[in-house]
């Protein structure tokens, strides 16, 4: 990455006024020889502070070779190297970069091919390493973490990697940044963005889903029916050693059914003999009257 700053054109033309001036104060005009010698040397100086003058940005920082060994470290701001000798190959960025990276069709460790997205947070903390000692950190960090991300897939199973993908992002952290910290780089995050599987496997495992909530549903049903016999069985023991209340709640059960619906009522008869209705005559007879009462 280059850096362009316009400090250096400004340089050089402050450089080539102070000639025009000085040339023009010599000699008293601009077209004799001595004074185009003079704002040629003058231009020649601004073209070398020009070329030596360089700014760094804030999240910048320039790595200065000379003569093919490293020299310094400069940035941010404003900095000077020697011209011809000195050389900038690289304009480090010291920011958060993200880096988004998969793997595709890689099997799982119950051998479940699955797609993978995943997203990379680092900075380079060292611009030395990141400079000298890998060609391209920036292709070593995608390969580096795309390797990573296949070896992590190989050893976990597919329920776990639906389940636990920040336990999947925290070992791929770790990983990554043990392969990229002689590199001058620091991971900061990983983040697993999507998993996907294959459709038929997407589908059996929707309908295993379903099977599973209707069986929880069929145990929570059966154990509400328990629970509700366990509480009939209490009621008839309260009711056993008291006719005159079981009488009168067989009276009040027959009364709202009777209220609340018109339709036909089948009563056993041994009940309507219980409750001392007289048969089935005086049955008909307790249905009208409530019938009437509603009118």
């Amino acid at each position: 990455m280059k850096n362009v700053s316009s400090i250096s054109s400004l340089f050089f033309v402050v450089v080539a006024l102070i000639g025009f001036c000085a040339a023009y104060i010599v000699n008293g005009e601009l077209s004799s020889p001595s004074s185009m010698t003079i704002i040629a040397l003058f231009g020649l100086v601004g073209v070398l502070i020009a070329w030596s003058t360089k700014v760094a940005n804030q999240w910048s920082r320039a790595i200065v070779l000379r003569l093919g060994k490293f020299q310094s470290l400069k940035g941010p701001g404003i900095f000077f190297i020697i011209p011809i000798i000195d050389y900038i190959p690289y304009w480090i960025d010291i920011r958060v970069i993200s880096t988004s990276f998969k793997a595709e069709k890689t099997l799982t460790k119950d051998t479940v091919p699955v797609d993978v997205d995943a997203v990379l947070f680092w900075k380079v903390i060292d611009p030395k390493k990141a400079s000298l000692d890998v060609a391209d950190y920036y292709s070593a960090i995608s390969w580096a973490s795309q390797t990573a991300l296949r070896d992590v897939i190989g050893k976990t199973m597919l329920a776990d990697m639906l389940e636990g993908r920040d336990k999947i992002s925290a070992m791929l952290q770790t990983i990554i940044d043990e392969r990229t910290e002689p590199w001058g780089i620091n991971v900061i995050s990983v983040e697993v963005k999507d998993v996907l599987i294959p459709q038929g496997l997407e589908a059996a495992m929707s309908m295993q889903a379903q099977a599973e909530r209707e069986r929880q549903a069929r145990v929570i049903l059966g154990d509400s029916e328990r629970q509700i016999a366990e509480m009939f069985n209490e009621a008839s023991k309260s009711y056993a050693d008291n006719p005159t209340a079981f009488h009168l709640r067989a009276m009040n059960m027959l009364y709202e059914g009777l209220k609340t619906n018109s339709t036909i009522v089948i009563v056993p008869s041994t009940a309507v003999e219980s409750m001392g209705l007289g048969g089935i005559t005086g049955t008909v007879a307790l249905t009208n009257s409530i019938q009437k009462g509603k009118l």
